[in-house]
């Protein structure tokens, strides 16, 4: 099953992609409607309205997540690229609603930066309230995942040991289009499938989900004895080698560049990069 919040003249809509078409539910969005126990079988009577898939206008795929838990260093070719040893907990740091774009929009690079970077990411959907999540109840959590593009602001990540302020820029992270469910994908709850970006046409990073540290399973198990995580919450379980940072000469997002990020099974997010806006 493949769901997805779309933006209509009357506002957004959550829907189902069925063939070429997006069948709509009756829900403003995704994240209202897992937030419904049924969710599942929800999904799966959709109203009478219809609308052509070619052509839709993506909004996040959970417009508004109560939480976006994110993990760094999460492949080893990235660890090793950024010189750091291999973690023996997930490294967790947050992003927040207002970070969230659809997976077409125009991402507006900051004025106050000249070092914009790309991430792909895996981003686990959560579907049930879960605390404390043994195997089974994590298992059951998970309602599907979708595509992240964690866009980093890294001359302000590094001015500090934190992170979070590279990371929290308004309107930068495309998250979507679809949420796809585990039943639907290579390895299921712990897919291994193919992740990639490109900047301008050129192959950036790539690699494959089977080889996290700590697969979507591990973390929601580890989230959760932190906080209780609730439908529509979203965990980004982190980015290969590749990135703009680590590469000599480092090379960072313009004006004027196109950059995509496709998961295997899932879709992608392609985003122009424009100018400072007000």
């Amino acid at each position: 099953m493949r769901l997805a919040t779309i933006r209509t003249a009357e506002g957004t809509s959550a829907v189902r992609l069925e063939g070429d078409r997006h069948l709509h539910l009756g829900f403003p969005d995704v994240g209202a409607l897992l937030a419904d126990p049924g969710w599942p079988d929800l999904a799966q009577t959709p109203d009478v309205t219809s609308s052509p898939a070619s052509g839709a206008d993506f909004a996040p795929v959970v417009p508004r997540p109560a939480k976006i838990i994110c993990v760094g260093h999460n492949y080893t070719g990235h660890i090793r690229e950024m010189g750091r040893e291999l973690p023996e907990y997930p490294t967790l740091f947050t992003k927040f609603a207002d970070s969230l774009l659809g997976a077409h929009d125009d991402i507006a690079k900051p004025s106050e930066t000249e070092a914009l970077d790309w991430e792909v990411e895996l981003a686990v959907v959560i579907g049930r309230s879960v605390r404390r999540a043994d195997e089974a109840e994590a298992v059951a959590a998970i309602a599907g995942f979708t595509v992240m593009n964690d866009i980093s602001v890294r001359d302000w990540q590094f001015r500090t040991i934190e992170w979070t302020q590279g990371k929290i820029w308004d309107s930068s992270t495309p998250l979507g289009p679809y949420l796809v469910t585990p039943d639907e994908l290579d390895g299921g709850v712990r897919p291994d499938l193919m992740v990639r970006t490109l900047v301008g046409g050129e192959a950036m990073q790539e690699d494959r989900t089977g080889t996290l540290l700590f697969n979507p399973v591990d973390l929601v198990r580890y989230v959760s004895t932190i906080v209780r995580l609730n439908p529509g919450d979203i965990i980004a379980t982190g980015t290969p080698a590749g990135v703009g940072h680590a590469r000599e000469p480092r090379r960072y997002l313009n004006d004027g560049d196109v950059v995509a990020t496709h998961i295997e099974g899932i879709g992608g997010c392609r985003n122009l990069i424009v100018g400072a806006r007000p």
